[in-house]
């Protein structure tokens, strides 16, 4: 080879020369190969064309000096050294160099990062908008307007994502669902393996785009001041005494619905509704955005439970809100100092005033089912009772039992319980509610048809559902659902398991919209169940009156004592144990010899 040709250019008699490589391959008639000085300069050449290209090139004497091996190395030398040069660049001024709408492996895609803060574009700056709301309350784009330290507050966040995930099939798809562990002490229901996605992968599966809410596509609520019960179990103030009538007509989904849903003696729900919440805590709702976790306390009868297992990246996102009563805010406040930013752990507390009804129950059932109106700039929402403690990231539960599953409502359902009408024995046998109101309730229900619960109702597993856990997206047919289910509760008993298959099955009839219910091992799998503070004060009562064990007296047997002849005699040792072993079943035989005189009892030695 010479110094002019190029590297890995074989000469005609191997494998054909470039020409004919170029005209596909080795042909069928030989013909003279062109000279090497005709070629053109190879592209792939290091030292360039040759003699006739001006000056001494360093690498082709390289190239010349050194012998194959030593150029192929350090050809692979140099591609990694290009390689590895070329990707820290890559990394280091992405957000520079990045063309606007194409997406890295190392950020979020539009829609992942829209659903943490909606004014982020693909090229991953932010975009000024008046108005716009962001995490947790964080008003970015008037705070650029404003301050001159929110691009530092912007990077920060964005540093704060993780990275994006591409899957070709989802982790969880060969996962079997096995029944709970086999545990002797805990014969009651238990939780049962679930499978996770970690919180990066759960966001990088969320939807684009909210799901389709069938026909319904527009909500307004009734609103007015003067009110006047028509009819005589018809609900409360709060509710607005919604009539028989009004209650059939809301279950006529059309495509813009106005139904009555709770607040009804004020536009804005909470300022001077019932239900009422200082101005400050309904700002800071009104700026929660995306996801919420929500729980409330009411009568001082739960304790408090914090969530666990939350990763850094739901904390700065996702809002914690716990609705308390003045009664329970001031037993917390006996034990833990609420400060001015409200928080206790996780939770934003907020106390409500003005509570709309007497029962403790069903003031709870204002938070749990109505959230859509408390927080109207939230796509999804979980829902916790106070009794509850969450265990598991929000987004990974979200990715669970909405996102995997395409739903847009999950409840789990009851672990023994699938008839209403057991359930309602149920609640009578355990003095849930008054009796009568429970049966008034069932007999209104069988009058609509009602029926018992049977596998005709398939895929419809349950009629009875756990209704400590609620997770949903905020969409026009899921607020309807929760609005008629409110009603439901508010005209007859607090018990929502009774009226939540008859206000599910009335919209399926209608419109192709049904609630899904996993299975109850599953919820305890992301929420641990505490007792309520009532029981739980009985049981800390009853171990305190219990006396102190004792702790168990342990006798020490003194240790035998070889004689001291044993090491140097040793058959005298063994002649000895031989005659203690002797004497002792003579003691136990002798022992058992004996008769009673006179009333007394003799021993025979």
């Amino acid at each position: 080879m010479s110094g002019g040709a190029s590297l890995g250019l074989r000469s005609s008699g191997s494998y054909g020369s470039l020409p004919q490589q170029q005209l596909g391959g080795c042909q069928s008639s030989p013909s003279p190969s062109p000279p090497l000085a005709a070629r053109k300069p190879a592209k792939m050449s290091l030292g360039g064309a040759g003699a006739g290209s001006g000056g001494p090139r360093v690498f082709a004497r390289i190239c010349k000096l050194a012998g194959r091996c030593q150029r192929m190395l350090l050809l692979l030398v140099v591609a990694v050294a290009v390689a590895f040069c070329f990707l820290f660049s890559s990394l280091v001024s992405k957000d520079e160099y990045a063309s606007p709408g194409v997406e890295t492996m190392l950020v979020f895609s539009d829609h992942v990062r829209s659903f943490v803060n909606p004014v982020w574009t693909s090229s991953s700056r932010p975009v000024a908008q008046r108005g716009s709301l962001t995490v947790n309350g964080l008003n970015i784009a008037s705070q650029m307007e404003k301050q001159s330290d929110s691009k530092q507050q912007v990077q920060e966040l964005i540093r704060s994502f993780p990275p994006a995930v591409v899957m070709d099939h989802h982790p969880c798809e060969n996962f079997s669902l096995s029944p709970p562990p086999i545990d002797r002490k805990r014969t009651g229901p238990r939780p049962c393996p679930v499978c996770y996605l970690p919180v990066e992968q759960a966001l990088a599966l969320r939807p684009a785009k909210p799901s389709l809410s069938p026909v319904l596509q527009r909500l307004n609520y009734m609103f007015e001041e003067n009110l006047i019960p028509k009819e005589s179990k018809s609900g409360s103030l709060f509710g607005g005494f919604p009539s028989l009538e009004e209650r059939d007509k809301s279950y006529d989904i059309k495509d813009s619905m106005t139904v009555h849903c709770g607040f009804i003696r004020g536009k804005i729900p909470g300022l001077n509704t019932g239900f009422d919440i200082d101005e400050a805590d309904h700002s800071e709702m009104q700026l929660c955005q995306r996801t919420v976790v929500a729980s409330a306390i009411f009568g001082n009868y739960d304790v408090m439970q914090q969530p666990e297992n939350i990763s850094k990246f739901s904390k700065d996102t996702v809002c914690f809100f716990m609705f308390l009563d003045e009664e329970t805010e001031a037993a917390i406040k006996n034990s833990t100092t609420l400060g001015h930013t409200k928080r206790i752990g996780l939770w934003r507390i907020v106390v409500v005033r003005n509570l709309p009804f007497t029962d403790a129950r069903r003031n709870g059932k204002v938070p749990k089912l109505l959230l859509h109106r408390l927080f109207p700039n939230v796509r999804y929402s979980i829902w916790i009772d106070g009794k509850l403690k969450l265990v598991r990231d929000p987004y990974q539960v979200l990715e669970r039992f909405l996102w995997r599953k395409n739903v847009s409502f999950a409840i789990s359902r009851h672990y023994r319980r699938f008839d209403v009408f057991e359930e309602a024995e149920a609640n009578k046998a355990g003095r849930k509610y008054d009796n009568t109101s429970i049966d008034y309730q069932i007999e209104f229900y069988k009058r609509e048809g009602l029926t018992h619960y049977s596998s005709a109702k398939l895929p419809i597993t349950s009629d009875v559902p756990e209704g400590c856990v609620i997770i949903r997206e905020h969409i026009p047919i899921t607020n309807l659902f929760t609005c008629l289910w409110f009603n439901e509760v508010d005209r007859f008993t607090s018990r929502d398991q009774l009226s939540f298959s008859t206000v599910r099955d009335k919209i399926k009839s209608r419109v192709n919209w049904i609630a899904d219910m996993f299975l109850d091992c599953e919820r305890r799998d992301f929420v641990v169940q505490s007792y309520h503070r009532e029981l739980l004060e009985q049981r800390q009562a009853t171990l305190r009156s219990w006396p102190p064990q004792r702790p168990p007296i342990v006798r020490i047997q003194p240790r035998k004592m070889l004689p001291d002849n044993a090491a140097k005699e040793p058959w005298r040792a063994s002649a000895t144990r031989k005659l203690s072993g002797k004497r002792a079943r003579d003691k136990k035989s002798s022992s058992r010899r004996t008769h009673r005189t006179n009333g007394k009892e003799t021993i025979q030695l």
